[in-house]
């Protein structure tokens, strides 16, 4: 059961196992998977740069990085960070906010946002590349779930129904603190204990405007979890290089 539940939220996240029709009542199980698969992505991410791909290139070992996260995840999170950005435009009108964010269309401010984090990204692996710190990039994808496990936790009583809401229901008290305690605890392997404290205060902060705005539009879905994700990924690369 334990492994069946982490292949479904493998297979929902990434391209790492078959996707399946998740039933409504496993679906908040998915929650409690969210670090472990963030170990497993990266993992498999940075594995062949770290054996020596393009070991004199870390500019194109970042680039390519990024490039295989993108594909994994099938941009998940990517769609949910371009989202946010775009409806935050219109945060002073709830109404307006959730009609901007169904909306598939990318406006300006989804696609600076987009830009923002991706450039992000390259620029910080490069970094952590060229430091050979591959644990390090690696733990970026541990911490970008964690934090969105602990931003669904504290969104609960604002999920507004869908698929998104049954996906947080999951981020229970003791689901948050038990991801937050394995990705501490992995980044102080994977990244060394002064960036792990940097990343996790980083991330802490960047998550409560995400917070404030949840509570400002009256709602959280899916899309802010996927924002969450990649704001941990950006802080874990931040807290990297603050103390690098």
């Amino acid at each position: 059961m334990i492994f069946r539940t982490f292949l479904d939220t493998l297979g929902f996240l990434t391209r790492l196992a078959p996707a399946r029709v998740i039933p409504e009542a496993a679906m908040n199980q998915c929650m409690k998977y969210m670090v472990p698969v963030g170990l497993l992505l990266g993992a498999v991410v940075v594995m062949p740069f770290g054996l020596g791909l393009f070991d004199n290139a870390p500019w194109i070992q970042a680039w390519l990085m990024v490039l295989l996260s993108i594909f994994i995840t099938r941009g998940l999170h990517f769609d949910g960070l371009s989202d946010v950005c775009d409806a935050v435009t219109t945060h002073t009108n709830p109404v307006r906010f959730w009609e901007v964010i169904k909306d598939s269309r990318s406006g300006a401010f989804g696609i600076i946002g987009l830009i923002m984090v991706i450039v992000g990204q390259v620029i910080l692996f490069h970094e952590m590349a060229t430091v050979e710190a591959y644990g390090a990039i690696l733990w970026t994808f541990v911490l970008g779930r964690a934090a969105s496990v602990w931003l669904g936790y504290h969104v609960r009583h604002l999920t507004r129904p869908g698929l998104g809401k049954l996906y947080i229901d999951g981020a229970t008290l003791g689901t948050a603190l038990l991801s937050a305690g394995i990705a501490f605890i992995a980044g102080v392997f994977l990244a060394g204990i002064a960036a792990t404290v940097a990343g996790t205060i980083i991330v802490s902060l960047m998550l409560i405007p995400i917070y404030r705005l949840a509570v400002k539009v009256g709602g959280a879905n899916g899309d802010f979890l996927g924002c969450a994700v990649m704001v941990g990924e950006v802080a874990a690369g931040l807290g990297f290089v603050l103390v690098m």
